[in-house]
């Protein structure tokens, strides 16, 4: 391993055959899911039309980037630069054109309370397998999802665009629903149900000081469900001007 982020992206082998990024799509998806302590990490090879070749050792993407919604906008921005075709006529710092949907997977983040009187004496294992859960990493990728949210939320609310942006996450998971190895039926249908439930709740932002997912808007509630649909139709607007002007 090199300890370094790798991003696959469609955009950069689309037009290069001879890049060796260009993997299976369940090699990206087992990698990017091989969370330490739960999953292996996997090991795969690639190889262009000119016989290179590149070995890959990866483990869960979440490492990196355990909210990758700024990946995303990275990735479009450097395809503007390119001068990419499919994002003509907009410039590289046009976020105000973004439309972002940001889905979190929920998490357990107020069922887990650790404080500093606690925490000042663990060690390596009390870190690891403090109170029953993994204290280090329930840390480390809260705080970099929040972060994520936090950071693109300022920057859209300064464009003027908030609602370009839209960030979907259930923080009050408890029990076996935030467990992230429990795949019973039972389970599986209970996430199906908290699902179901956060489309009727307002659209959220995380907030800095309490550290909970608060409504975004005040003077109007609008809820996932509201906001998936509007996300729907302005794609399908977008979809059908694109038609309109392209000479095929």
């Amino acid at each position: 391993m090199q300890l370094q982020p790798i991003i696959f992206s469609s955009y950069e082998v689309k037009n290069d055959k001879r890049n060796t990024m260009d993997a299976l799509l369940s090699d990206i998806c087992i990698s990017t899911s091989a969370a330490p302590t739960y999953l292996p990490a996997h090991y795969f090879k690639t190889e262009d039309c000119h016989g290179n070749t590149k070995e890959f050792h990866l483990i869960d993407g979440g490492v990196a980037a355990n909210n990758p919604a700024l990946v995303a906008i990275g990735e479009v921005t450097k395809q503007i630069f390119k001068e990419n075709p499919d994002f003509f006529p907009i410039k590289p710092m046009d976020y105000g054109r973004f439309l972002v949907i940001s889905l979190g997977t929920g998490s357990a983040k107020f069922e887990a309370n650790y404080n500093a009187q606690t925490a000042k004496s663990w060690g390596v294992l009390g870190w690891l397998l403090g109170s029953g859960s993994t204290p280090l990493v329930d840390i480390f990728t809260q705080a970099s999802a929040d972060m994520v949210d936090i950071h693109i939320s300022a920057v859209f609310k300064a464009l003027h665009s908030e609602q370009n942006y839209l960030r979907i996450q259930d923080d009050t998971l408890q029990g076996t629903l935030s467990s992230v190895d429990v795949a019973t039926k039972e389970n599986m249908e209970k996430l199906a149900s908290t699902g179901a439930a956060l489309l009727k709740k307002p659209v959220s932002r995380a907030n800095l000081q309490t550290g909970r997912m608060v409504p975004a808007y005040h003077s109007t509630e609008m809820t996932n469900e509201e906001a998936l649909k509007r996300f729907a139709k302005l794609l399908s607007d977008e979809r059908r001007i694109r038609k309109a002007r392209s000479p095929k």
